[in-house]
């Protein structure tokens, strides 16, 4: 078996309009899905991730370059011939048939013996957690339930590559946090490779080994999730990928992966780590995340320190997220609730004065897109 479990080579999709025109769905994409691990694409509607898995599931082809599957081109073989499985959003389950019948299908056009239907069914049942439920039918179990018997019916069959389009979306938001989990935990233990096509940020960064990050058919970056969200390569990537606060300004000096931008909203400079190709003299952004932006009541720099002026404070229980406005700039900041108090004098308020410091270390000068 192959290292590389999927492999789209510079992958292009091009579908025609009512105009006459034609628009990429999928641009040029080349990427490679390590044998074993959860893949996530990333992106918002109509970006081409699920194009792609489409392409690598069979029901759509490539208009040029090519699908591999374990080395193997795939690219214009029908689906039926591929070793994967797809688990799609709407479960797509036979609502006339038990959850046995649903999970034995594919085995059942396979040819399979009763035995061999029974046992593996079991084992898949046992897997998804649905051990005595083989003999209800779907609109008998909750949507977490039936998600879990969709998952079963794509495994039972032991694919190579398990592919899932958005499958979590139609769950209410608590038994979609514990089916990531659950997932996470399921992908672990079978040790077959992942794909998972996702808008949820969140979401990618919970389960995945690594992320594509994709915008309008062009995979931006790939990476694990620690990378994605720590060092962004672009700022389309780290606007994406949780919150960030942006500043422009103009680079004034590089030296050893640093930047020292002058920002002209704070009438001063801002020293970070670079992302990418810049040079002197050009316009860029410089992101730094609102957990990591550090409140005091005095400047505890000499550099990346400003002082400001709260102005919107909320209170989220686990966290005080707050706007505090330095010159004509709002900056987000997010505060972890450490203290467990009712009394009004150990939280902030609005017009207090405080101090900010933007670590160097935490702050990234990046391309002004």
């Amino acid at each position: 078996m192959s290292e590389i479990a999927v492999e789209l080579q510079d992958v292009v999709k091009r579908f025609p309009t009512p105009e006459g025109g034609e628009v990429f769905a999928v641009n040029h994409v080349t990427m490679q899905i390590k044998n074993g691990e959860f893949f996530s694409m990333l992106g918002s509607s109509g970006c081409g991730k699920t194009t792609s898995l489409r392409m690598i599931a069979g029901f759509e082809w490539p208009t040029s370059g090519e699908v591999f599957i374990d080395g193997v081109a795939q690219g214009h073989a029908p689906p039926f011939k591929r070793p994967v499985n797809t688990v799609f959003q709407s479960y797509a389950l036979f609502h006339h048939m038990t959850v046995f019948q649903n999970v034995a299908f594919g085995l059942e056009m396979d040819g399979a013996g009763k035995d061999e239907i029974k046992k593996r069914v079991g084992h898949a049942l046992e897997m998804v957690q649905l051990t005595g439920m083989d003999r209800r039918y779907p609109r008998q179990l909750s949507g977490g339930q039936q998600q879990r018997v969709a998952l079963a019916r794509a495994i039972v069959k032991t694919p190579d590559v398990l592919l899932l389009d958005e499958p979590l979306g139609a769950l209410d938001l608590k038994l979609r946090k514990e089916m990531q989990l659950e997932l996470k935990a399921l992908q672990q233990k079978l040790g077959i490779t992942f794909v998972y096509v996702t808008h949820d940020q969140e979401e990618a960064l919970t389960m995945s080994d690594r992320i594509a990050v994709m915008s309008q058919g062009k995979m931006l970056q790939m990476g694990p999730p620690v990378e994605i969200y720590e060092r962004p390569n672009c700022k389309f990537v780290a606007d994406f990928i949780g919150t960030s606060n942006f500043l422009e300004g103009v680079v004034k000096s590089l030296e050893e992966g640093t930047a020292t931008v002058f920002v002209s909203a704070l009438s001063a400079e801002i020293r970070g780590i670079v992302s990418g190709n810049l040079s002197v003299g050009e316009t860029v952004a410089v992101s730094v995340r609102p957990e990591k932006i550090r409140l005091a009541e005095k400047a505890m720099m000499n550099q990346n320190c400003f002082e400001g002026t709260i102005d919107l404070v909320t209170y989220i229980g686990s966290d005080t997220h707050l706007h505090i406005k330095v010159n004509d700039l709002t900056l987000k900041v997010w505060e972890q609730n450490k203290i467990s108090s009712l009394d009004p004098a150990a939280y902030y308020t609005v017009g207090q004065k405080i101090w900010l410091t933007l670590f160097p270390e935490n702050t990234l000068v990046m391309a002004n897109e």
